[in-house]
């Protein structure tokens, strides 16, 4: 029964939320008010967004302890695919905002006593397996085109990749691959984390909900997944600094696409992160 209420939620019949359709317009008003919970309160979230850059900078500085320089990129760009995970606490500040609380940084942290925690726990673990299955497809490709022997250096390797027939494979093979992966967690992730710390409707209506959003907007998804790639993109260009400010932001405009997108919940569905019931 505890493996059911992972997988199908709370009800004993799964309840799938009703989505809409929605445009460019929605895009604009998700990023806008994502910029609005960040300016309220800029200090805190800095301060948790450091995290990222810090992550990241250890990733990257993995790759060169360990002389796995082929995996510097794909640490790079992958690890915007644990990024839905990542953010879960900038949605429940935004929430609170959004009720008309006054949030704090430790506000973050109340995701940990949501009756979803389970099915929040088991869609990161999924997300992260699709992390280590980039990862190792990554480097098989490197070592596919170039061997199992690590670079002589990073310039050696900069210029095996920018230069020669079979770098050019690899930035094509590779980024196609990426897109995969990319589309494959867009797919299941851009609303299913939102809507489990909203309401506790178990992992597999939240993955299913996510693709039918995808399915049912697939333009306007198809933006926003480039609006995110490209943010991430800059923020992660100055060693990763621009994340702290691009992380959070992201963060809070995706909680705001899940409400343009999913039909709100009867008020008695309505879930508060830690459990309690709200006035």
């Amino acid at each position: 029964m505890a493996q059911f209420h992972v997988i199908a939620g709370a009800d004993e019949t799964p309840v799938y939320p009703i989505v809409r359709k929605i445009g460019l317009a929605d895009l604009r008003h998700a990023l806008s008010k994502g910029f609005d919970d960040f300016w309220a309160m800029p200090s805190h979230l800095v301060f948790l967004g450091l995290i990222y850059p810090i992550a990241g900078a250890c990733l990257a500085a993995l790759t060169f302890t360990n002389n796995a320089l082929p995996l510097l990129y794909p640490l790079a760009s992958g690890f915007a695919l644990l990024g839905p995970l990542a953010a879960i606490g900038l949605y429940e500040i935004s929430r609170r905002r959004e009720m008309g609380l006054e949030p704090s940084w430790q506000d973050a942290f109340d995701v940990l006593r949501s009756p979803s925690i389970p099915s929040i726990i088991a869609l990161g673990v999924l997300l992260l397996g699709i992390f280590l299955a980039w990862l190792t497809t990554a480097r098989m490709l490197y070592e596919g085109l170039f061997g199992y022997a690590a670079p002589e250096s990073y310039t050696r390797f900069v210029n095996e990749v920018l230069t020669t027939s079979q770098g050019l494979q690899l930035i094509v093979l590779g980024n196609l691959l990426g897109f995969v992966f990319a589309v494959a967690v867009l797919s299941i992730s851009v609303i299913s984390f939102p809507l489990l710390l909203d309401r506790d409707v178990g992992a597999a209506v939240a993955i299913h909900t996510s693709v039918r959003a995808v399915l049912a907007n697939p333009f306007t998804m198809a933006v926003w997944g480039l609006i995110v790639a490209g943010a991430l993109l800059l923020g992660s260009l100055p060693l990763f600094v621009g994340l702290a400010i691009v992380m959070p932001v992201l963060g809070h405009a995706t909680w705001h696409l899940y409400r343009r997108v999913v039909e709100p919940p009867p008020p008695q569905e309505v879930l508060p992160a830690d459990g309690q019931p709200r006035p």
